[in-house]
């Protein structure tokens, strides 16, 4: 009866220390991020404009008009349209250069990494204005190759679709080294004999790519593809904000655009908040499918 009233009280003494040890954390948690999604909610179901000391309470009225405005759609294809140039340029394309890298190179190897990565120190200001002068369609570089084919390019700040395209490239230049580094370092995981075992097989390089270096470095892919969506609608937001504002009418916002002008230009801070609350909502139906089906063709070493 001692031995257990001691290991009782013992056990009392470990929960304690464990809740000690994990209350600054939960208390940088609940400040940095509880408290502000909870004000975030709160302030979707007012209008208010940030200054006025008053707050209208409109209960689900900024949800049905942020619902029911066509510049919402719009909006929400434009976000579709720059998901998928980021996932081609940003997560397919380093993939496989990141196999050729590994396992079909034989010389040059670090100079093409560095060059890869280079891109990645500028800052994003930065290569917003480096692209601006680059597709200048009056004396930019790609305008003088295209006049050699007697082919005019067109104002991309004022060419829906093409501005989206543009803009994509800014975030693709910031993000391109770091993406490649991350899925080199997991495909140099993979087993040196199991590649040359399907060398020996005479097994085409496509096959050795999608068979075997794709099961294996699933779990590295599946994590870049995550910080692709979420964080490169995050980095086109520099090069929106200095190069189109948006325009030309909405065809270059985005949904992480959008909130902030609601905010900051329109001050509709009850709109703000509803259009963020609906984006954290769309992001973790994402992540539940991301979760449910995604998750289990995923190789996990050890």
């Amino acid at each position: 009866m001692k031995n257990d009233a001691s290991g009782a009280e013992y056990l009392k003494k470990e929960k304690k220390l464990a809740i000690l040890f994990i209350l600054p954390s939960l208390a940088v948690f609940v400040l940095f991020m509880f408290y502000p999604l909870a004000y975030t909610l709160y302030l979707s179901f007012f209008k208010w404009n940030m200054v006025s000391p008053n707050m209208k309470f409109v209960a689900m009225r900024n949800y049905v008009r942020l619902l029911t405005d066509p510049v919402t759609l719009q909006i929400a294809e434009n976000t579709l349209l720059y998901i998928v140039i980021l996932v081609l340029l940003n997560f397919l394309l380093p993939y496989v250069l990141a196999f050729a890298n590994t396992f079909l190179m034989k010389t040059g190897k670090h100079i093409y990494k560095a060059l890869l990565f280079s891109s990645s120190l500028i800052a994003l200001v930065v290569g917003a204005i480096l692209f601006q002068w680059i597709f200048n369609p009056v004396s930019g570089p790609v305008s003088e190759v295209l006049d050699v084919f007697g082919i005019s390019l067109p104002a991309w700040s004022k060419t829906p679709g093409l501005v989206i395209l543009v803009i994509s490239l800014v975030a693709v230049y910031k993000a391109f080294g770091y993406n490649f580094l991350i899925l080199l370092s997991g495909m140099n995981n993979v087993p040196e004999e199991l590649i040359e075992a399907a060398k020996l097989e005479k097994a085409p390089n496509s096959n050795i790519f999608t068979k075997i270096v794709m099961p294996l470095t699933s779990s590295t892919a599946v994590y870049i593809l995550i910080m692709t969506i979420v964080q490169g609608l995050q980095y086109v937001f520099t090069p929106i904000k200095v190069l189109t504002q948006g325009g030309p009418n909405n065809a270059s916002s985005n949904i992480i655009y959008q909130g902030y002008d609601y905010a900051f230009t329109y001050y509709e801070t009850g709109m703000a908040a509803a259009l963020a609350i609906v984006t954290m909502l769309i992001f973790l139906v994402l992540l539940y499918f991301e979760f449910r089906f995604v998750e289990k063709g995923v190789y996990y070493e050890n």
